[in-house]
């Protein structure tokens, strides 16, 4: 990682911006553990990606960012903050950036520190664990599990030596913090993500917050009432190489959409998945998993629309219009 220059200006400060599911939490996690840092967090739900410009247009309460501020950017896709990216270089901000989403336009900058790979088997707590040479592994792990890379995750588990039922505890807290940042809004979410990471922090061994954190007892137990409320669900519509899957405007439904996705791609492994969760305006949010991602990205087929993105195993729709729905249909069974 480059040296960052000195910060002149007690009004600036660093920032720690990350996604807020698993792989934002524990990527930052392993990073501040063995590089203590005391930054402002910048997180959200998890389709809030675009979370760059909150540093051009801060609230009046919020330290400045600008030239010698220290920024580290976890797991939301460099295409997606393009923009601010440059304008935040531009005003002398270092940069340090690890992510495995679509980076095409990525560019060189002598602010900016760029780790990225966006191979199927790599998530940013990956790339983080191999920046920090294996030093917090098994958090690295926690986070594969919760981005869906089992296999990448299974392996990980042998070679660190765990049992099958140590490993599949870390598979549940990966996916249990991966389902609390599903959501329109906060409002939908069990614990805002900062706070959650904040709490994943005191923690340096995983299975020390799952004994001990009232947080992870709380998601547990969220998540299966909510699961419970999706016996009998069936595909809308499917064909030989995909399902699509329609869920209602509730929280839990929104709360649940990605790990369900993951869920249905683990288990229909020879057909990629769509679950669409209808939004308050009418519009509908879309995961998207990719039977093959290698051949058939689930990004490449999601940034077709407007508002959608990801990566080659896993994509996302943020607002698909209802009047699109039988586009989105027959193109869906097309691509796939």
């Amino acid at each position: 990682m480059k040296p960052f220059q000195a910060i002149p200006n007690s009004r600036q400060c660093d920032f720690d911006v990350f996604n807020g599911d698993a792989d934002g939490i524990c990527a930052l996690h392993q990073l501040r553990l063995a590089e203590p840092r005391d930054a402002r967090l910048v997180t959200g739900v998890k389709r809030d990606i675009q979370l760059l410009s909150k540093l051009l247009s801060p609230p009046p309460e919020q330290p400045v960012c600008t030239s010698g501020s220290r920024v580290c950017v976890l797991d939301i896709s460099l295409d997606s903050n393009l923009q601010a990216l440059k304008a935040l270089l531009e005003q002398g901000v270092n940069i340090t950036y690890f992510d495995h989403h679509s980076a095409r336009l990525a560019f060189s900058h002598p602010g900016l520190d760029l780790h990225w790979d966006e191979v199927p088997e790599v998530c940013t707590s990956i790339l983080v664990d191999r920046y920090l040479q294996g030093r917090y592994r098994l958090w690295a792990l926690t986070a594969a599990y919760g981005d869906n890379l089992v296999g990448v995750a299974d392996g990980m588990a042998r070679q660190a030596g765990l049992s099958e039922t140590a490993g599949a505890q870390l598979c549940e807290l990966g996916n249990l913090l991966n389902y609390n940042a599903y959501g329109e809004s906060l409002a939908d979410l069990h614990v805002p993500p900062a706070v959650l990471y904040q709490d994943v922090h005191q923690y340096e061994d995983p299975f020390d917050f799952i004994s001990s954190s009232a947080n992870f007892s709380l998601l547990k137990r969220a998540y299966q009432q909510d699961m419970g409320l999706l016996e009998g669900l069936q595909p809308r519509w499917q064909q030989a190489n995909g399902a699509i899957y329609v869920l209602p405007n509730q929280p839990w439904a929104r709360r649940i959409s990605g790990l369900l996705a993951n869920k249905l791609a683990i288990e229909c492994g020879d057909k990629s998945i769509a679950v669409l969760t209808e939004k308050a305006d009418g519009c509908f949010v879309v995961s998207v998993r990719s039977a093959a991602p290698e051949q058939k990205a689930a990004h490449g087929f999601c940034s077709t629309f407007t508002t959608g993105g990801g990566r080659q195993a896993a994509g996302g729709i943020n607002s698909l219009e209802t009047c699109d729905l039988d586009a989105f249909v027959t193109r869906f069974f097309s691509y796939f």
